[in-house]
């Protein structure tokens, strides 16, 4: 069943030219008028993900406080995600399989259809995480209706979560975190060809393990990986350490042309790409996606707070959706700089 709720409540900037010439204008003119980029553009959602559709629409999602259910946005423009409306496509059952928490969702459209994946536990052992597909026929996904494909069948039975769905050269690649047996961190990253929604094509190959000081704060993680390819590379980036102002993101590199699944293709950063600013109070910024605004620039989501102290992080609910622009060196490389303050987005 899909249950309908408000617009997140917030303050919103609006442009005085937005209501100048009204008549004279598209919808989509005046949404684009009407909703600049705010940060943060939406509150108490962590782990977003925003997927450019051909429709022409952007879809979010992102995990709710309450890592109870699973929702969907959809906006014209990446700024009207603030106050567009937010539907709940599916919500966790009271007991059972699928009833613990539930985590960090990601949209796909391959194969004719929607694809949601997230992880969750059960509801006897909440933190028992594996991941789990939804899927969606009809073309608007947040009026269709959604049933559970299935479990992905991962190498082990262990904690797994924050898969994204990859295509490159004709091939579709899942790539995710897991905690690998005989491995002392919390989680790894991976990578397979994915022949269906819930099936690996191969064995896959361990891209890489947190060992350094920056990746293992707390925790020893890496999770949360997301591809772009620019300037005849591939970039993964990924979050590491605990999920307080210490996470922050790192970055695997291959060139285009690689053989994606040789672990040597890929070249990990020593140090963090993105981490926190205390001078523009953005902490822990992590768990990103990637995607473009209405003008082609390249935009980097993600999740911050905006107060360093956290007693609990699982349980602080202020991990606010952020976004903001990125240029490249001369090396072809990205620079993701750091954190932008609250306010207007240049």
């Amino acid at each position: 069943m899909t249950t309908r709720t408000p617009p997140f409540s917030r303050r919103h900037f609006m442009l005085g030219a937005a209501t100048t010439g009204a008549a004279l204008t598209t919808a989509s003119q005046v949404q684009a008028k009407a909703t600049p980029i705010v940060n943060p553009v939406v509150l108490q959602r962590a782990d977003a993900q925003i997927f450019h559709h051909t429709d022409g629409y952007y879809y979010m999602t992102a995990s709710v406080p309450e890592y109870d259910r699973l929702i969907l946005r959809r906006s014209k423009t990446l700024g009207g995600f603030t106050t567009t409306e937010e539907v709940v496509v599916w919500k966790r059952p009271a007991t059972g399989q699928m009833g613990g928490y539930i985590w960090a969702p990601e949209l796909h459209w391959f194969g004719g259809q929607w694809h949601l994946y997230f992880a969750a536990g059960n509801s006897d052992d909440k933190f028992h995480i594996r991941t789990y597909v939804l899927s969606c026929k009809e073309k608007n996904p947040l009026k269709g209706k959604w049933s559970l494909t299935g479990q992905v069948e991962m190498p082990w039975d262990s904690f797994n979560l924050d898969s994204t769905v990859f295509e490159h050269k004709g091939v579709r690649y899942l790539c995710w975190a897991q905690k690998e047996p005989g491995i002392a961190t919390n989680s790894n990253l991976y990578l397979a060809p994915l022949v269906s929604p819930t099936k690996l094509g191969t064995k896959p190959v361990r891209l890489t393990v947190p060992t350094l000081d920056w990746e293992i704060v707390g925790y020893k993680v890496a999770e949360a990986p997301a591809f772009l390819v620019r300037n005849d590379r591939i970039f993964l980036t990924y979050s590491a350490a605990a999920t307080d102002a210490n996470y922050c993101l790192g970055m695997l590199t291959a060139r285009a042309d690689a053989d994606l699944m040789n672990p040597d293709s890929w070249v990990k950063s020593q140090q963090p790409v993105f981490k926190t600013s205390a001078k523009n109070k953005v902490f822990g910024p992590g768990h990103n996606s990637f995607t473009v605004d209405e003008k082609g620039r390249d935009v980097l989501v993600y999740h911050g707070r905006d107060y360093e102290q956290v007693k609990s992080p699982l349980h602080d609910p202020n991990r606010h959706t952020r976004m903001q622009y990125f240029t490249y060196r001369a090396d072809g490389t990205p620079d993701f700089g750091e954190p932008v303050a609250n306010g207007l987005l240049k």
